[in-house]
């Protein structure tokens, strides 16, 4: 448990570095109202909270994690999900947010055994629900791609 420990120590240090360099970024233009510092410091302090509360967890992270060892199948589906990240990115710009994100979803809802339909519904409902979000409510444009022309 005290290497698990040491390692989200060290997570907290990185985050401190990437938000020294998040908070001194510039950039030559700003077309989002918020400017480009926000979004990584906003996941920044969403990663050093939840790796905060694993440090002062109370000592059951070495049992729940004893029974699960890493074989095979589990590396597959770290692989799986690095892949299913790497397309998402590769597709946002051509497919568009909204058809990248909802094969992404359904990528991720199924390598966690969700069923078909659960998985198709989840995902329409998180693309949807994202593009809403970023898009109307926080006024951050995000690329329709191949539904550009239902964009209003």
């Amino acid at each position: 448990m005290i290497y698990q420990r040491l390692f989200l120590t060290a997570l907290l240090v990185v985050y401190a570095v990437l938000a020294y360099a998040a908070t001194t970024y510039e950039a030559p233009f700003s077309y989002e109202p918020v400017g480009p510092r926000a979004f990584p410091l906003l996941l920044l302090i969403l990663l050093a909270a939840g790796t905060v509360y694993l440090i002062v967890r109370p000592g059951h992270m070495a049992e729940e994690n004893a029974d699960t060892p890493l074989t095979g199948h589990v590396l597959g589906r770290l692989v799986l999900c690095v892949v299913a990240l790497s397309l998402f990115a590769f597709f946002f710009e051509r497919l568009g947010f909204v058809v990248s994100a909802f094969f992404f979803a359904i990528i991720m809802c199924r390598l966690y055994n969700g069923r078909w339909i659960t998985s198709v519904i989840t995902a329409a409902v998180m693309a949807l629900a994202f593009y809403g979000l970023f898009d109307r409510l926080l006024d951050v444009p995000l690329p329709l791609g191949v539904l550009s022309g239902l964009g209003g």
